[in-house]
């Protein structure tokens, strides 16, 4: 049994004759005729009931017919699959992506694409998930990846890929110590970042929600824009900060810095998104799938810094 065996049954079925089953695939009478017979012979049963007429299928070839049909699919599906990867010779990938992660592994997952599709042009934009949310809603880059929630008006949200407990960051032992929930942080000397999107950053409208449920207002001592810059201002004692634990290690601030848990716990958690009524190019979807392999790897070294 071979596809174009499942071919030419199946498009016998939609024309209704041989005849005119061979004018549409643009081949001879006798050679469709002679592929249906031989794999009616394989199968040991007729397909059809020739009249001078129609066909007229069979038990035996109403029960081959779904089976032909998705044979067909699987097959088309699969060459789109190889040609969709073996011809990323030219195009645009474009995507986005939150501020941080080229701390963690963009700029290794962007030499290894472009080693791979040097043909291909990339454009990476990051600099704050809401705001590659609403480049993703009008069209700009074609996916992301974001911490969540975001606004998801018109936009394929995928299950979370990867999450990370955030945690009070500070060089004062005393100021370490006690639990850490909202009324210790309107206590402290904070410095929060993604200054210019404080009011739509998931992180920041957590904080606002719970300071409002007690009846007060978050007052950073500093906004800024970089989680980097924080890190620094806080290691020298100008101020604390917010961050999870595998960021707080991967830029080596571990020995220099303490971190306790926020109370409740607050998790950034991260999923792809894409506009759900515009298809992915194949560049892209490759991003997204060696990003997958590089947040894989990612959360197998968080889970080992979660248990430090």
């Amino acid at each position: 049994m071979t596809l174009q065996q499942l071919n030419y049954f199946l498009t016998a079925i939609e024309s209704g004759t041989i005849s005119k089953a061979a004018e549409m695939l643009k081949i001879s009478q006798p050679s469709i005729s002679d592929q249906i017979l031989r794999l009616e012979n394989e199968l040991g049963t007729n397909l059809f009931i020739r009249t001078n007429r129609r066909l007229i299928l069979t038990e035996a070839g109403q029960k081959l017919e779904p089976h032909a049909r998705i044979a067909i699919q699987a097959a088309q599906n699969g060459n789109q699959a190889v040609q969709s990867v073996r011809e990323l010779k030219d195009g645009i990938a474009s995507f986005g992506t939150f501020s941080s992660a080229y701390q963690y592994f963009l700029t290794d997952l962007i030499c290894e694409f472009h080693a791979n599709y040097p043909g291909v042009n990339l454009k990476i934009i990051g600099p704050n998930s809401a705001e590659v949310a609403q480049a993703v809603i009008d069209g700009e880059i074609e996916a992301g990846l974001v911490m969540l929630p975001i606004n998801a008006k018109n936009l394929s949200v995928s299950e979370p890929v990867w999450s990370t407990e955030l945690g009070y960051v500070t060089a004062d032992s005393e100021r370490a110590k006690g639990t850490k929930d909202i009324h210790a942080l309107l206590n402290s000397p904070l410095i929060l970042t993604e200054a210019t999107w404080r009011n739509s950053d998931p992180i920041r409208k957590i904080l606002n929600q719970r300071a409002e449920a007690v009846g007060a207002t978050l007052k950073p001592v500093i906004e800024i824009e970089h989680q980097q810059t924080a890190f620094e201002l806080a290691s020298r004692g100008v101020g604390d900060m917010l961050a999870s634990k595998p960021i707080l290690h991967h830029l080596g601030y571990g020995e220099r810095l303490k971190w306790t848990a926020l109370t409740p716990p607050v998790f950034e958690k991260f999923a792809f998104i894409h506009r759900a009524d515009t298809a992915i190019s194949p560049a892209t979807r490759e991003i997204i799938q060696m990003m997958k392999r590089y947040l894989s790897r990612l959360k197998a070294s968080s889970e080992d810094m979660e248990n430090l």
